[in-house]
């Protein structure tokens, strides 16, 4: 029986990429069973499924899922592709910081693109100096943490193959805040779908976007797939506090010296992971976002438990 991986659905019918073929789409319908069961295909699963006419099939059992997303709603993510804009709008660390919180927190790889590296050069000298500042420490950053970083420029196609290579052998969705130019590169990307991925305008006003893409799909690049996704964007973080410190990759090597078990790396005496706050083997700004992240996760379980 042939298999392959669903790249979208829509509407009671998925487009199967087989494993032999991948650019030929066969559109399938799924089986009373899967109802039954309570479990709706999603873009992503490895299915295996009956030809039954010139492109078309019944999907007859989808494989066990590594994950799975319900917001936006696909499955066996590889790695999630962080994109922020460098320049309109400015470089947001603390919306980076969540998304890969996010990554973290359902065992999935993380890695960052920084684009509109071109838009830089067009602010005023001062701008420009203080944007060109806080992208090299932004890369310094999260390369040290142990993530992939690429500058990019789509109109120039400068870092676009270095993006390609972060998707070879993986399912992979970009996530990031509106108008940072996630569209932008996707249409780099994938070229030849250019002309079908819509790309929104940034409001001089507020310096943020609006949303462009409606549903999510795959699109086979580098060797892998990839997907625009609207659902990452306005994040809840679905972790525990005490789950929170291992999500920053950072924190794991002094983690263990904390004096003492369970530490939340807040105010505990004897914490290790301040320490390295302060002698600065971890950046401040990430630490000071992860006491944010931790300040919002302990109030949630305040009003749960009220």
């Amino acid at each position: 029986m042939p298999t392959g991986t669903i790249v979208k659905a829509v509407g009671g019918f998925y487009d199967v990429a087989p494993d032999d073929a991948p650019r030929r789409i066969v559109r399938c319908r799924a089986r009373g069973v899967f109802r039954k069961e309570n479990l709706i295909p999603l873009a992503g699963d490895r299915v295996r499924f009956t030809p039954i006419g010139a492109g078309e099939g019944w999907i007859e059992t989808i494989e066990p899922r590594k994950n799975a997303f319900v917001r936006p709603p696909v499955a066996n993510v590889d790695r999630i592709l962080v994109v922020h804009s460098v320049a309109m709008p400015p470089l947001s660390r603390r919306a980076i910081d969540r998304i890969l919180v996010l990554a973290e927190a359902r065992g999935v790889e993380g890695a960052i693109v920084l684009t509109k590296q071109d838009l830089l050069a067009e602010l005023p000298d001062e701008e420009r100096a203080e944007g060109e500042r806080e992208t090299a420490e932004a890369v310094r950053v999260y390369r040290s943490a142990g993530y992939p970083v690429v500058l990019a420029s789509a109109p120039s196609g400068a870092g676009i193959e270095a993006v390609r290579r972060l998707l070879t052998g993986r399912i992979t969705v970009l996530a990031g805040p509106s108008g940072v130019g996630k569209s932008t590169l996707l249409r780099a990307l994938v070229p030849e779908r250019a002309a079908a991925i819509a790309v929104g305008a940034v409001s001089a006003r507020t310096a943020r976007g609006r949303h462009t893409t409606r549903a999510v799909e795959l699109l086979s690049a580098g060797g892998g797939w990839i997907a625009d996704t609207p659902g990452f964007t306005a994040l809840e973080l679905d972790l525990s506090p005490e789950a929170l410190g291992a999500a920053f990759p950072e924190f794991r090597p002094y983690a263990p010296a904390c004096r003492y078990r369970g530490c939340l790396h807040e105010a505990e005496p004897g914490c290790a992971v301040r320490a390295a706050v302060e002698s600065g083997a971890i950046d401040a700004l990430r630490y000071r976002h992860y006491l944010q992240f931790l300040a919002e996760l302990k109030e949630r379980e305040e009003k749960r438990y009220r």
